[in-house]
């Protein structure tokens, strides 16, 4: 069997890869668990995801979220997601936890007043159960009365592949192969039962396709998804030499990632060339066209220069 590498957390890294790489994805996802109504024209701005969480006896432990982020529309709201891949008793304190110390990083004192908002927080489950609740409870018992707050629990196996592309819940995509978890062995032994998977992410890779072609999507976009399906299946079917690659023929093999960055790299270069030649043409003199594109791109002033 080929070597493949395990890490700690192979599933929460593909979902922030996801948020951060792809956060537009992410929109439709709240409008389901949230019950919201986005456009997709939101402006979506991250924050740190470490956190530091006091302990007794002055010590500090870090603690890294799955994703901190708020996003800015009519209004703007503060979200905190997780993803599990089972379910976890101590998620509600993790939740806490880090829904504290993100609201305190962004308290406000003005007087004697200490302003604090928590973030709306949701679960995203890979696996669930029939006990596995739809929302989660915290109750804060405070001197001043008792608050209590749900988090909506999202179990990516109830959604279907209709389902999901009719929602546009792109960023369950990696990890639809889940559901086909427990009958793995089945399609180890049968043939016939493998080329039924096989063809269920061609159907994938079509609609993707079709999405790109409408625009919908970039292809940095549907680069990201299929490289990130192919992270989770190389851990999720460690076990399973045929499942594993019976699935990755169809997807395309795991070389994406690189050329997904590759992509939106050469993308940004041409959208920074696009813009010094604008600022030429209108006759904008050099340093001012090296200082626009060192803020609005990020750039140090060397990186900039070879632009002019």
């Amino acid at each position: 069997m080929e070597n493949i590498r395990i890490t700690n957390t192979p599933y929460d890294d593909v979902f922030r890869t996801l948020l951060n790489d792809c956060s537009p994805l992410v929109i439709p996802v709240l409008n389901e668990v949230f019950g919201e109504h986005y456009s997709g024209q939101e402006k979506i701005v991250f924050s740190p995801n470490e956190h530091f969480l006091n302990l007794q006896g002055g010590n500090e432990e870090e603690r890294i979220t799955d994703t901190s982020f708020r996003v800015e529309g009519r209004e703007t709201k503060k979200y905190h997601l997780e993803c599990q891949s089972s379910t976890d008793n101590s998620m509600l304190v993790r939740i806490f936890e880090y829904g504290t110390q993100i609201a305190l990083d962004e308290g406000q004192i003005s007087g004697n007043v200490l302003t604090v908002t928590l973030p709306h927080s949701a679960v995203l489950y890979l696996r669930h159960h029939v006990s596995t609740p739809d929302t989660l409870k915290i109750r804060m018992v405070t001197p001043g009365g008792t608050v209590e707050y749900d988090i909506p629990v999202m179990k990516s196996q109830q959604y279907t592949l209709e389902e999901i592309f009719e929602k546009n819940l792109l960023m369950l995509i990696p990890f639809h192969i889940f559901s086909h978890e427990t009958r793995f062995e089945e399609y180890e032994k049968d043939k016939t039962k493998l080329n039924a998977l096989q063809e269920e992410y061609g159907q994938i890779k079509n609609k993707l396709e079709e999405l790109l072609n409408q625009g919908k999507i970039s292809e940095y976009t549907r680069c990201t998804i299929i490289d990130m399906s192919n992270r989770v299946l190389e851990h999720i079917a460690v076990k399973y030499n045929a499942v594993r690659e019976g699935v990755r023929a169809v997807m395309g093999g795991k070389v994406l990632e690189y050329e997904a960055k590759t992509i939106k790299r050469e993308g940004i270069e041409e959208g920074i060339r696009g813009t010094v030649s604008i600022l030429k043409n209108l006759d904008v003199p050099a340093q001012t066209i090296l200082l626009k594109i060192q803020e609005q791109y990020n750039l140090s002033p060397e990186a900039s220069k070879k632009y002019l």
